[in-house]
C-alpha cells in the first residue's frame, strides 16, 4: 500500500520531515482514501496521523562538564584559549598583586619592623612595579637589612 502522497501532504501541513509523520496501522484504508490536504488535516486532527516529537540534543554531557568546571577542573593549559591577559586582565592581576604588597608593608610598619623612611621607599618601589610578589619584598628586605631588630626577643 503506497501512501507517499498522504505522507507528503502531512509533512507539508505539519511543517516537519517525513520521518516524524506516523500513520496508525489500524486506519490505513482511511488514510489511503484521503487525497486532499483537507482530508489529511482531518485525519491529523482525529489522531490517525500523528507527528512524533522532535529529538533534541542531549544536555547530559554538558551538565556533567559544567559541574566539573565549577569544581575547578578542566582548566589546564590544553583547555585555555587566548592569552593569559584574556583570562585575567593585566589590570586585575596588578591590582591583586599591589594590594597584597601594600597590605604587607603596612603590617610591617604597624609591627614597627620598618622605619618610616624605609617604609616609604619600599612603598614607592612597589608602586613602580619593582617587586614581583610579597615574597620578593621579603627577600629584598633581608638582603638590604631594612628590617629593624626586635629588642627583648631571644
Amino acid at each position: 500500500m503506497k501512501l507517499k502522497l498522504q505522507k507528503r501532504l502531512a509533512t507539508q501541513l505539519g511543517k516537519v520531515g517525513k520521518s516524524r509523520v506516523k500513520f496508525s496501522q489500524q486506519h490505513l484504508k482511511e488514510i489511503k482514501e484521503a487525497l486532499t490536504k483537507s482530508d489529511v488535516s482531518r485525519l491529523m486532527h482525529e489522531g490517525i496521523i500523528t507527528i512524533s516529537p522532535s529529538k533534541s540534543q542531549s544536555r547530559h554531557h554538558a551538565r556533567k562538564l559544567k559541574i566539573q568546571k565549577r569544581k575547578g577542573r578542566r582548566q589546564g593549559h590544553g583547555s585555555r584559549e587566548g592569552k593569559r591577559t584574556a583570562r585575567l586582565p593585566r589590570k586585575q592581576a596588578w591590582m591583586a598583586r599591589i594590594r597584597i604588597q601594600r597590605r604587607f608593608l603596612k603590617l610591617l610598619k604597624a609591627k614597627n619592623l620598618l622605619s618610616l623612611g624605609s617604609y616609604r621607599s619600599l612603598y614607592l618601589k612597589a608602586k613602580s612595579g619593582a617587586f614581583r610578589s610579597k615574597r620578593h619584598i621579603k627577600i629584598y628586605i633581608t638582603e638590604q637589612h631594612l628590617a629593624k631588630e626586635q629588642h627583648g626577643k631571644n
